[in-house]
């Protein structure tokens, strides 16, 4: 081989290998993408709320290409324009300038991918022909690439991303990866809306199982039931309140082991079978909770269920709790100074395990004003927190409510709780009158 071409060969051959090198990083740079698109849509298919599904579609497109801003805007009824912008990426400033403006309609360049169905990428937004400017406060933005976002067949709306961060306008990678996570995006929504729907039904199921509260004057009370936060998770959790012919409050705070068709049912025969023992043999509460399991235990396979059974009865100028607990979380009373404590009691066991085992009664006195809450173990149970934990702060929690009117009282222990929500919960709460009885 001569030498004049050795060093033609040698350039060849660096001209190859930078062409190679060249691929490589191509393949590495699609198989990062690949690889992040499918990571994407397992974060967005973990999402059970649709607000929170919408935002994380928008920042999940933002990160896979690099865009500053991104927006999915959702079209109301008509199909015409945007009931709902979820936008991200603007500053606060940018928020409050264009919160008199309103939100995009999807009437100028943004409708083009909802109208055509078609990817959209423009690289110069003031030239487009649909471009209607932007409104004052609006950030500068001169690309843009949208995306129609299909559920079943529909145009839900449209995913839009502006300006990459690397100055460059978007390519046909960028719109290839957006269109496949727009895919991805219309079945995680529709999944969201299924389970909205799944929920709705078994909370309104559910809710149709629970009694309204009486009026059980001299008494206030209140009551709230929550379903567990995921979908067809019907529950065993009920709560209920009698004003007994002796004048006594009866109250009832129960959970059924089980999250299914069973567990409800087995809660509503249950429920109904106390209350009928109640007016007939009204005390002491430990006898009827030992007559209703035995009855429980000859004409029904009902599973393991946890109750407490109390009665608010006149003790001289004040009142008594007289109760009895089948293995259910002892109640919580807030005393005078707010003062918490639980009253914790030989709780004996649960219905449904062994009815011959005999079952304590317990009594303790209830000052004027006081507040008693009863409820069920969802309200505290969290797998990264001790229980001893969780009603500590439950405790904490209602101190600083207790003055609260009892139906927001309720409420805030709901909204609060200190459990991660995986299990249905019910509260009631009794407030003794705040003078003596006479």
């Amino acid at each position: 081989m001569s030498s004049e071409r050795h060093p033609e060969l040698l350039g060849r051959l660096d001209t190859e290998l930078g062409r190679i090198e060249e691929q490589l990083r191509a393949l590495a740079a699609a198989k990062e993408r690949i690889q992040g698109l499918l990571d994407a849509v397992v974060a967005i298919t973990r999402e059970v709320e649709l607000p929170a599904v919408l935002r994380r579609i928008v920042t999940t497109a933002m990160e896979l290409v690099g865009a500053r801003y991104g927006a999915l805007g959702v079209l109301d009824e008509s199909g015409e324009t945007f009931g709902r912008f979820v936008a991200v990426g603007l500053s606060d400033a940018d928020r409050d300038a264009l919160a008199e403006v309103g939100l995009p309609r999807g009437l100028g360049v943004l409708g083009e991918a909802i109208r055509h169905r078609e990817p959209l990428r423009v690289d110069r937004l003031p030239t487009h022909p649909a471009s209607a400017g932007f409104p004052p406060g609006h950030p500068a933005a001169r690309t843009l690439l949208g995306v129609a976002v299909d559920v079943r067949g529909k145009i839900y709306g449209g995913l839009y991303l502006s300006e990459r961060r690397d100055g460059h306008p978007f390519d046909v990678h960028d719109e290839n990866i957006v269109v496949a996570l727009a895919s991805a995006a219309g079945i995680a929504i529709d999944n969201v809306r299924l389970f909205e729907q799944v929920r709705a039904g078994s909370e309104q199921f559910q809710r149709l199982l629970l009694p309204t509260l009486p009026e059980l004057r001299p008494f206030d009370a209140a009551a709230i039931y929550r379903p567990a936060a995921e979908p067809n998770r019907l529950g065993g959790d009920w709560y209920d309140a009698i004003l007994l012919p002796d004048g006594a409050v009866a109250v009832v705070i129960g959970d059924v082991v089980g999250h299914d068709l069973q567990a409800a049912a087995a809660m509503a025969s249950t429920r109904n079978m106390l209350r009928a023992l109640l007016f007939e043999r009204c005390t002491p509460p430990s006898a009827c909770l030992t007559q209703l399991d035995r009855t429980l235990e000859s004409i029904t396979d009902n599973p393991v269920t946890t109750i407490s059974l109390a009665r608010i009865e006149p003790a001289g100028s004040a009142w008594r709790l007289h109760w009895s607990s089948a293995g259910h979380i002892p109640p919580l009373l807030i005393g005078p100074g707010r003062r918490a404590e639980y009253l914790f009691a030989e709780p004996g066991l649960p219905l449904n395990v062994s009815s011959a085992q005999p079952r304590p009664d317990h009594i303790h006195a209830l000052p004027p004003g006081a507040t008693l809450v009863f409820f069920t173990d969802g309200l505290i149970e969290h797998p990264g927190h001790p229980v001893d934990e969780s009603l500590d702060e439950l405790a904490e929690l209602a101190r600083a409510h207790a003055e609260l009117p009892l139906r927001d009282f309720v409420r805030t222990l709901a909204d609060q709780h200190p459990s991660d929500g995986h299990d249905d919960m019910a509260i009631l709460a009794l407030r003794t009158p705040a003078s003596p009885r006479p």
